[in-house]
């Protein structure tokens, strides 16, 4: 069941990135900056970033053919700080598994067992905040750390959307799309590395955005990988805090 957990771990929030074509920088910030606005406002998402978000989810994680429901609660701070809980059932079995990261540590804990991440562990789980938080408040596009491009448009479900190509301080791309109508983000694609290092395309859609102290949110996530279904989670719970406890992102306790 190692690989159920680090399965679900890996699909906290799932998000995705690939290459797209160069085009007009400008044009990309035009899109971003409808987008702040359509989700309350610079100022509002700078809140989100600054503060500690917690959430809680339930969804079901399809893997192997076989699907399994679970629920979730995930701490988040900036970049570089993030815990993650899941509580899951497989064949009838039922199971707990931590993710902390805490800057440059990290550490997984599944049957009372914690393992220290390693170096390309730390990153990936880095590449994962950083594609879980630029949908959720989009500021950080507006930094240097971001290299931007419009890629065009496409049609997500039955509906025209812009996309951008953004290239982000890990040097990795991903595409965005944002609806023409509401200018709300509703697909991230990207390549991302699975629990066994396989690579793989992921899609994600973002649906029912809902406002949550002034910010739009969606409540509705879906993943595919390579084309195939992976994670369907349903947010439940969300809300902001000043800080939390130090030990929340210390090493699980088994």
């Amino acid at each position: 069941m190692k690989w159920l957990a680090k399965g679900l771990l890996s699909a906290s929030i799932a998000l995705g990135s690939v290459a797209g074509v160069k085009g007009d920088e400008k044009g990309a910030v035009d899109i971003v900056d409808k987008a702040i606005k359509a989700m309350g406002g610079e100022e509002n998402l700078a809140k989100v970033k600054a503060k500690t978000a917690t959430w809680k989810s339930k969804g079901k994680l399809h893997f192997n053919e076989v699907e399994s429901d679970f629920t979730s609660e995930t701490n988040l701070e900036g970049l570089s700080r993030f815990r993650a809980r899941f509580e899951g059932s497989f064949n009838g079995n039922t199971f707990t598994a931590i993710t902390v990261l805490n800057g440059d540590k990290g550490w997984r804990e599944f049957a009372d067992m914690v393992m220290e991440l390693d170096a390309d562990g730390v990153k990936n789980e880095k590449r994962t905040i950083l594609l879980t938080v630029v949908p959720m408040t989009l500021v950080d596009l507006k930094t240097k750390d971001f290299k931007l491009e419009s890629a065009g448009e496409e049609k997500v479900g039955d509906k025209p959307a812009d996309v951008i190509k953004a290239t982000g301080p890990d040097g990795k791309s991903f595409k965005l799309s944002f609806d023409k109508e509401t200018s709300l983000p509703v697909k991230l694609v990207a390549d991302v590395v699975g629990f066994m290092g396989e690579e793989f395309t992921q899609e994600t859609t973002f649906s029912s955005y809902k406002a949550i102290d002034g910010v739009q949110h969606a409540s509705k996530v879906q993943s595919k990988r390579d084309g195939e279904p992976f994670v369907e989670m349903e947010l439940t719970e969300f809300k902001l805090v000043d800080k939390l406890p130090e030990e929340t992102f210390s090493a699980p306790k088994p």
